[in-house]
């Protein structure tokens, strides 16, 4: 796997590819493609469905340049097919032919394991996305590891992003929310043998002071992911690993 600088935001062309790069969420739909500075940005939602946010996603960028492009979804990705619809989106997302409607090569990576690629510098790291969901990937040795620690039970009948997603922040407020994060690295950390933990996703910025050991990973890492995924030695780990 080719790794740049994380400080390096500059996309580059895969296979002399022009890349359109698609990160799904459950409150925006964010995109930049090859040669861009500032992404662009559409709300999604409970009603957003795949047709919607192809639509969308095609007024968005009808002036940007592309050839192929990379989607990071939410939820778990086998062999580069959504295995389920998302939680927090319309269904019609599993047998959407993306290819079809976008007219073009398109790969699909989790959403967590692409801002964890983008993120990714070496050893052994643990990818945790604070965001409407928990978004949770693995990197060691450059093969990217999807997981699904979200929904595992955590603590009082709730799971992890019960308490570290948007509704945990929401119930607990900020201070409470905070001590749940710390608590919960420190435990996967060890759980997982990381090396690193990175902590990515929109409310990462809402945390006073990063646990001990951790980084920030900003949001335009998830970018460099979708980059990132058309060198092929990294999607053949992303592939290897789901």
């Amino acid at each position: 796997m080719i790794i740049r600088s994380h400080h390096d935001r500059k996309p580059f062309k895969g296979n002399g590819r022009k890349i359109l790069v698609i990160d799904v969420g459950g409150t925006n739909i964010k995109l930049l493609a090859s040669g861009q500075k500032e992404p662009r940005k559409f709300p999604s939602g409970p009603d957003m469905d795949a047709a919607t946010m192809v639509g969308e996603v095609k007024k968005a960028a009808r002036d940007w340049d592309y050839n192929a492009v990379s989607i990071g979804y939410p939820g778990p990705v086998v062999h580069g097919r959504p295995l389920r619809d998302p939680h927090n989106l319309a269904p019609g997302w599993v047998h959407f032919d993306f290819e079809k409607a976008f007219g073009c090569p398109v790969r699909i990576i989790n959403d967590a394991s692409m801002q964890a690629l983008g993120s990714y510098k070496k050893g052994r790291m643990l990818f945790l996305g604070l965001g409407t969901g928990l978004g949770s990937a693995m990197i060691v040795d450059g093969i990217i590891e999807p997981m699904e620690l979200a929904h595992l039970p955590y603590k009082h009948g709730r799971t992890f992003e019960d308490y570290l997603g948007i509704r945990g922040l929401d119930r607990l407020g900020k201070k409470k929310w905070q001590q749940h994060v710390a608590k919960v690295v420190e435990q996967l950390r060890e759980a997982l043998q990381a090396e690193e933990v990175v902590l990515g996703g929109g409310n990462v910025k809402k945390l006073k002071k990063l646990p001990t050991g951790t980084r920030a990973g900003g949001n335009e890492n998830a970018f460099l992911g979708g980059f990132r995924i058309w060198e092929e030695e990294a999607y053949a780990g992303a592939r290897a690993a789901s």
